[in-house]
């Protein structure tokens, strides 16, 4: 068996202009751009010759200023993560959350302990070391269901 037979389409498809200043026409595959002057009739709705079409094209090579789009930052990727840590710890998250909503502003806990993170970069070494070693040592993992 043979394959699908295709046609080409019959009708010339039209498309409205962006703007007044540029009118696309399609001829065939070729897409021509052709600058309308007020004085003349749309180029849309003139049939264009083949010598036209030479000389057209040669209007569709004039390279228009793009505009350049603003670049986006690129934000970092999320990632998911469990720790253990003591009940005391997640309450005192709870009392910090509440600090937070009576001075009016609203904080999850993962912002918190980013926040917390960036205090801990920016602090001095012996500061830095010392609230490290006060924290306690958990054993990780889930705990054991009672």
């Amino acid at each position: 068996m043979s394959g699908p037979i295709t046609k080409e389409p019959t009708k010339k498809t039209f498309h409205f202009p962006k703007s007044a200043k540029r009118l696309k026409t399609e001829v065939g595959t070729q897409v021509i751009v052709a600058e309308a002057s007020p004085a003349s009739e749309p180029a849309t709705t003139k049939k264009m010759s083949r010598a036209k079409d030479a000389s057209a094209s040669k209007v569709a090579k004039v390279s228009t200023p793009v505009e350049a789009k603003p670049k986006r930052l690129k934000k970092d990727k999320v990632v998911r993560d469990s720790f253990t840590m003591p009940k005391s710890d997640y309450e005192k998250i709870a009392a910090l959350k509440r600090k937070c909503l009576d001075a009016g502003v609203s904080v999850k806990k993962s912002e918190l302990l980013r926040a917390g993170l960036h205090m801990l970069e920016v602090a001095a070494e012996k500061r830095f070391l010392a609230a490290v070693t006060a924290v306690e040592a958990v054993k990780t993992g889930r705990p054991a269901k009672a």
